[in-house]
């Protein structure tokens, strides 16, 4: 049956804290600084695996969307009949997913909306959108190392040093998992406000168990317009302020971080060009100030030309895996990952973000993130391995970079 889809205005204090809105059916989460999207409940849904599930998504998009009968009082982007994706890393393993929610609340700047989908007409009435008791806090959390202890994974760094050096490629991102379990199951909507209070810069989402706040916008279409935001290049924060800000320099002139940074610039503005009638390449990244870590970052931009037969989800597919999360070359690099890694990263590192009617949306690489099963959390931390890489450094870093979801699981 055919969609029915109504979106009108709200007053803008009704969403001020849009997580504050969510109950615990099926949340959905896109948010920063305040502004993004929230949804809950399952209208539609499509799940998919294998090398087709980029084509299986978007056709699945483009049939939903023909059928549904639409009613936009707000016409921004993300109005009206919107879904939410998260897609796994490989061809295999792997699952994902496309999910409609019952409801959408959003939020731009001064404007708010609420956008309710069913299956007969819908109700004029907007639904109740009075703040839900909160969340209570993960009880008993305890972590014990993943798929490989630190010194085994290691061991595959050194490898993965070795065969750069060897000349088998150039450069190749290894993954490591942390496993959280606690004594009752994880109320997902707990480590997303402290994920979205802690880092405000970054996008917090939440689909179907994979959650997180990412730093890196895989890809942004708005009206013809696209971005993406390129991070690689790392360095762990020392809380001091000028201690950090000398490191930052010292990360700007890295080699090893500038060539790592290079290799996936280069790879992301490769992926679009085919796309884009012209395009921004800055020619030096800056370094990007988070809680926990500094990164190298550089906001490639572009105008698309075929906006009316290629969506954002299908630029995301055209961009994934960029050598930021999968090497250079990139096949040469995932077959090495799935050779040596040593884990299934599922949906960690593959497309999270939400798409709507017209094909605009936000895509990002589901970094800094974890996947939820009742009382499992299995995060995941990757790191760029380049010829001078150093294998106890590299674990310094992927611990650093489990940081923010291990701190939004535990109280203070």
């Amino acid at each position: 049956m055919p969609l029915s889809v109504r979106t009108v205005r709200l007053e803008l204090e009704a969403a001020t804290r849009l997580l504050d809105l969510v109950p615990a059916d099926r949340p959905v989460t896109w948010l920063r600084r305040g502004d993004g999207l929230v949804g809950w409940g399952v209208a539609a849904e499509l799940r998919t695996a294998g090398g087709t599930r980029f084509a299986d998504a978007a056709k699945w998009w483009s049939e939903t969307t023909a059928r549904a009968d639409v009613r936009d009082d707000v016409n921004e982007p993300g109005t009206g009949l919107v879904s939410f994706g998260t897609f796994a890393f490989a061809d295999e393993p792997g699952h994902s997913v496309l999910v409609v929610p019952r409801v959408v609340v959003g939020r731009r700047g001064d404007v708010a909306w609420v956008t309710t989908v069913g299956e007969g007409p819908t109700s004029e009435a907007v639904p109740d959108l009075t703040p839900c008791d909160p969340p209570t806090p993960p009880v008993g959390v305890s972590f014990a190392d993943g798929s490989l202890n630190g010194e085994q994974w290691m061991s595959v760094v050194a490898d993965a040093v070795a065969r750069i050096n060897h000349g088998d490629l150039e450069k190749v991102v290894l993954a490591r998992d942390l496993v959280a379990t606690t004594d009752e199951p994880v109320d997902v909507r707990w480590p997303l406000h402290r994920l979205s209070e802690v880092y405000p810069m970054c996008w917090t989402f939440h689909v179907d168990g994979m959650f997180g706040a990412t730093p890196e916008m895989l890809v942004r279409r708005e009206r013809g317009l696209v971005t993406s935001r390129v991070l690689a290049g790392t360095i762990r924060r020392t809380g001091d302020d000028e201690r950090d800000l000398a490191l930052a320099a010292t990360l700007a002139r890295s080699s090893k971080d500038l060539e790592e940074h290079e290799y996936a610039v280069r790879s992301v503005a490769d992926a679009l060009e085919p796309h884009c009638s012209s395009m921004n390449v800055p020619e030096a990244p800056f370094v990007l100030h988070l809680p926990n870590v500094m990164h190298l970052a550089t906001d490639v931009a572009g105008v698309v030309h075929d906006a009316a037969t290629v969506s954002s989800l299908q630029l995301a597919e055209a961009l994934h895996p960029s050598a930021a999360v999968g090497g250079t070359p990139t096949g040469t690099a995932t077959d090495l990952i799935g050779e040596i890694e040593g884990m299934d990263r599922d949906r960690y590192a593959g497309p999270v973000g939400w798409m709507d009617a017209a094909g605009d949306g936000e895509w990002g690489i589901a970094l800094r993130s974890a996947s939820i099963s009742g009382s499992t959390v299995r995060l995941f931390a990757g790191c760029g391995i380049v010829a001078d890489s150093d294998p106890e450094a590299e674990l310094a870093e992927a611990q650093a970079k489990f940081v923010p979801v291990r701190d939004a699981l535990t109280t203070d």
